[in-house]
């Protein structure tokens, strides 16, 4: 499927009509079509009790007192990007720190920018494995390693010898495949508020923001390892 063909532009009689589209797609046409850039704030001014960021209401006032233009007078009247793209930049850049702020707010604008949502991991399974192998003529073996002596009797003798063990590992690791999946967690929340602020912002011309959201939870439906969807960074 064409990246045209996932954002359809809808009309009737020859009117033009708000295209109705879910917050991933929004966000994908914003950055990925439109290439709009994240305008952050610049640094906090402590005296006036200015924090980072800038929530959806100042993006309101700013669009207000520049005839709709945005990002506080930052916008480029030359630039090709549709000012709903701008817009919705904005409001990720509005991100609160509770949600991840700037930095989640980079990491929505690059994986909208390559059409991709975070790897959470789909089909992973922890497996034990030796730690390391090696390779010889007679083909890859396990590494061992010491752990100990014991005694045993062999021929009528009592002979020391030497115990090893096979140092596993689990791979990958449960911690691993959690921290995945807690980093879609974020992500999809910070989406949910980009979504909520967009609604209730009403400041789009030209799309409609639906309810629509990416699955929650991906890897808890039991089919959930042959939905691994169409691409994952």
């Amino acid at each position: 499927m064409s990246i045209h063909s996932r954002f359809p532009n809808r009309s009737t009689t020859g009117t033009r009509t708000k295209r109705a589209l879910g917050v991933q797609q929004v966000l994908e046409w914003a950055f990925r079509m439109e290439k709009a850039r994240l305008e952050l704030p610049g640094p906090p001014d402590p005296e006036r009790g200015e924090g980072f960021g800038f929530g959806l209401e100042y993006v309101l006032m700013q669009r207000a007192a520049l005839g709709c233009r945005i990002d506080g007078g930052r916008y480029k009247p030359d630039s090709s990007t549709h000012q709903d793209a701008e817009v919705i930049a904005a409001c990720v850049a509005g991100l609160p720190t509770s949600l991840g702020g700037l930095r989640m707010a980079i990491r929505i604008a690059e994986l909208a920018r390559a059409g991709m949502t975070p790897d959470w991991m789909p089909g992973a399974v922890p497996r034990c494995v030796p730690i390391e192998m090696k390779r010889n003529q007679h083909g890859e073996r396990a590494i061992t390693i010491p752990v100990g002596t014991t005694r045993v009797l062999s021929r009528g003798k009592w002979r020391t010898v030497e115990l090893r063990a096979c140092p596993v590992t689990f791979s990958p690791h449960p911690d691993q495949i959690a921290a995945a999946r807690r980093h879609y967690e974020h992500w999809w929340l910070a989406l949910g508020w980009v979504r909520d602020g967009l609604i209730a912002g009403g400041m789009l011309r030209s799309i409609e923001v639906t309810e629509v959201m990416p699955r929650r939870e991906p890897w808890a439906s039991p089919s959930s390892r042959e939905q691994i969807g169409n691409k994952t960074v």
